[in-house]
Order: structure tokens, then C-alpha cells, then sequence
């Protein structure tokens, strides 16, 4: 046990100590130590097969690790539950690949997902509500698709689809966001905008983000934790990761 990572524990947003799984002999995931303030912003990197999306995929549920301990909010254990319950406990997820309703319109695709929480009748029955359009608005605006909210979302670049599922998300009200590599494919310039984008946000929730984009990380000027087999290999602000000779040598060396 990592005494220093303990004392986190109560003030914590996200707490992971101790923690591995292994699959076929294989242990993606070796006594990981890592701790999320509240309002936190936290990019993550490391080779693949790090452990980064295996680490995602015991914070979700998806995947229960074989020792350790995984607490949200310093008293909620997540290895107790499954993956809708900690949906609903405010933890959400982005995936690499857009999964946008593609033959809906942006503003379609956001009210779908207020209504996510309301389950299948109440959501057939619904009419938004003054507050309810208020924080579609809202979101459009962070998102950057205010002018685009008539339009498919097919129609979307692959950049503005990426931040319409970070729409979506936003509006199930998540304390927690998990976002796997949101720039990937982007432009250059949506690039730029999508660290703007994940900054605003993070002022009112936490934000992980799993990326290989160094320029996009040093956009985001926030502290980065580089995985490597595993574990954590070197924490603290990118000039401090990306100079450490172990970071070199296992990840930007390659």
C-alpha cells in the first residue's frame, strides 16, 4: 500500500491504489497507484499496451481487477459495481471512435442524451423543458456547434463529431469524464480548440485524458502521468515527464 496515496483517499474524486489484473498470464495492469482531485484535469500517456485503456476499463466496470482498491468520491468502491451504476454515479466515458446518432441533427443527438437517465417511457412522452433547452444551449455553446445544431450530425467533420459525443456526455451531468484519445484524426486547428474545449470543462467537473499527441498535451498544460507495463512511470508537468530518461527510454524513445 502506498501510504502517501491513502492520505488522498477522503478528498479524492478518483482513487485506484494498489491495483492489477492480468489476462491470460498476461498482467496489464501491475499495483497501478493514481489519484483524481475534484476539478481536476489529468492527461495520461505511455506506449500501448501500457495498461491506459485497461485502467479505463476498471474505473467504468467493464472490467473488475484481481487486487486492489477503486474508490469514487473517497467512499464509493467502483469494483462493487457495474457498468450502469457507475454511469449513474456520474462517471462517463468517451471512446476513441464517435458514436453519434448520425441521422439525427446535433440539437437531436443532445436531447437524446439529457433524456438518457429518464428511461424509454418517460423519454416518449417528454417535452423539454425551459432548463432543459437552456442546457442544450449551454452545451452547444461549449462544444462549439451552436451553428450547427440543425444540421445531421453526419454531417459533421470528424473533429466536431468528437466534440458533439463530448456534448453528449456533458449532458448527463458527469462529475467524471474519461476521454480516449479525442484528437486523433483531427485537424490541426480543431486540435488547438479541442484543449481550449477540454480546459472549460474541466472547470466545473474532472477531466482524464488518454492521448499520444505530445503538442495537444503541452496545449492542455496540465500534469501528466506516463504509464508504462502496467504502472505509473513518472507523474508531474510534461517538461518533467517528457525529460525523464525511464519516459525516454519506454515511450518517446520508440
Amino acid at each position: 500500500m502506498n501510504t502517501t496515496i491513502q492520505n488522498q483517499k477522503p478528498t479524492s474524486l478518483l482513487y485506484l491504489d494498489g491495483v492489477s489484473v492480468s489476462f491470460d498470464g498476461f498482467k496489464a495492469l501491475n499495483s497501478l497507484s493514481f489519484v483524481v482531485e475534484p476539478g481536476e484535469l489529468r492527461a495520461i500517456i505511455g506506449p500501448n499496451g501500457a495498461g491506459k485503456t485497461t485502467m479505463m476499463d476498471i474505473i467504468t466496470g467493464k472490467t473488475r481487477p484481481d487486487e486492489g482498491e477503486v474508490f469514487f468520491n473517497g467512499t464509493v468502491d467502483l469494483t462493487k459495481k457495474d457498468e450502469a451504476e457507475i454511469a449513474q454515479l456520474g462517471i462517463g466515458r468517451k471512446f476513441q471512435k464517435p458514436t453519434v446518432f448520425e441521422s439525427h441533427t446535433v440539437w437531436d443527438n443532445l436531447e437524446l442524451a439529457l433524456n438518457r437517465k429518464r428511461g424509454v417511457f418517460a423519454t416518449l412522452f417528454y417535452r423539454l423543458s425551459p432548463e432543459d433547452k437552456g442546457r442544450i444551449e449551454e452545451i452547444l455553446e461549449t462544444v462549439r456547434l451552436t451553428g450547427r445544431k440543425d444540421d445531421y450530425a453526419a454531417n459533421l467533420s470528424h473533429g466536431q463529431k468528437q466534440w458533439l459525443e463530448i456534448g453528449m456526455l456533458l449532458a448527463q451531468e458527469p462529475q467524471l469524464l474519461l476521454v480516449d484519445e479525442p484528437v486523433a484524426g483531427m485537424t490541426d486547428a480543431e486540435t488547438v480548440e479541442t484543449a481550449v474545449l477540454l480546459k472549460e470543462i474541466a472547470k466545473t467537473r474532472s477531466v482524464v485524458v488518454v492521448e499520444h499527441d505530445m503538442g495537444f498535451i503541452r496545449d492542455l498544460g496540465v500534469k501528466v502521468t506516463c504509464l508504462a507495463e502496467g504502472s505509473v512511470l513518472a507523474e508531474g508537468s510534461i517538461d518533467f515527464v517528457s525529460s525523464d530518461p525511464k519516459v525516454i527510454e519506454n515511450y518517446l524513445g520508440r
